[in-house]
């Protein structure tokens, strides 16, 4: 009897044990010029709120015991139909008054990763990123042929005016009243969305979706579906979706930066994060802020402007929703 009660409460611990690995994420709506006072109430409610249920949603997969590329998928959703952000409805508008999405996401217990680019139609553009990475044997679709691909594999898609409001409409024409040069070279709010997330298996992923830049011409593509650059995610390290000016953050390698720095240097996941943020971007002229997460369920959510919309939710179930730099 009691090599039955002593094997029983060995097996109980060894099951509240497993049961306890750390899960972890991290999201973000975008960075640049926000501050106190430039979101009517209403607006900053419904940014807070809209951050709130996409945390929860991922947190949520977590806890069940899911996946992180499920988890960084269902927040990252959210985000893409809610009209407040730069990805999915609500994007910015092309020079022709056009939505051109762009997304990618990355596992990092296989490093297989998938992205879209210049997408039109497509309601989800994480969910094409997503079939990219498990139904081809690529890494980027672009432009007709990403939409092909994802109708194939029975992505949602919507009528072009759905992802337009009134909102990125204004600022379109403000931008093309005002502009000096034909196309706008920066902004003061680089609203793409992302997320990170750890596991109970101990695996991570990263995944990002954007709209791009206001008045962009030309098929521009910015940092966004690129592997390396805003999005990046290896067990061996961390996983990181970052938010800017894309062109500094393509230059720098930004999320592949941070993780190396991480992985080598024995510096702690913030400071690999905050060098590359902080020193890197800002010495180049770089605008914006990233999103990290460590195996260890350690997040960071540095950035240099004045706000970057983030919420997270650590190890020990703390949830924060932050907009401003003194949240």
């Amino acid at each position: 009897m009691k090599t039955f009660v002593l094997t029983a409460s060995l097996m109980l611990m060894s099951m509240t044990v497993s049961s306890t690995e750390p899960i972890a994420i991290a999201i973000h709506g975008g960075a640049g010029t926000i501050e106190r006072g430039k979101l009517t109430e209403t607006q900053e409610r419904e940014v807070r709120a809209a951050l709130n249920d996409s945390i929860e949603a991922g947190h949520r997969i977590l806890a069940a015991g899911g996946s992180s590329m499920d988890a960084v998928v269902a927040a990252v959703k959210i985000l893409e139909d809610a009209p407040q952000f730069n990805a999915g409805r609500g994007a910015v508008l092309t020079h022709e008054g056009k939505v051109e999405l762009d997304a990618s996401i990355m596992d990092g217990a296989s490093l297989a990763a998938g992205a879209v680019a210049s997408v039109t139609g497509v309601r989800h553009p994480i969910e094409a990123a997503r079939a990219v990475m498990m139904h081809s044997p690529h890494v980027m679709l672009v432009s007709e042929g990403a939409n092909a691909f994802a109708e194939s594999v029975g992505i949602e898609f919507k009528d072009p005016d759905w992802f337009i409001t009134d909102f990125r409409a204004r600022q379109l024409e403000s931008v093309q009243a005002n502009a000096q040069s034909s196309v706008q070279l920066s902004e003061d709010w680089f609203s793409t969305v992302g997320a990170v997330a750890l596991d109970a298996s101990g695996n991570l992923a990263a995944a990002t979706s954007t709209g791009g830049m206001t008045n962009k011409r030309w098929g521009r593509v910015g940092d966004s579906p690129i592997i390396g650059a805003g999005t990046y995610a290896d067990n061996a390290s961390c996983a990181v979706s970052a938010t800017g000016h894309g062109e500094f953050f393509i230059r720098h390698v930004v999320a592949y930066d941070i993780c190396a720095r991480f992985k080598y240097t024995g510096l702690s996941l913030r400071e690999s994060a905050d060098q590359v943020i902080h020193d890197v971007l800002v010495e180049s002229g770089g605008d914006g802020g990233v999103i990290a997460v460590d195996g260890k369920g350690n997040i960071a959510m540095p950035f240099n402007t004045q706000g970057m919309y983030r919420a997270s939710m650590n190890a020990a179930g703390q949830k924060i929703v932050a907009i401003y730099g003194d949240d």
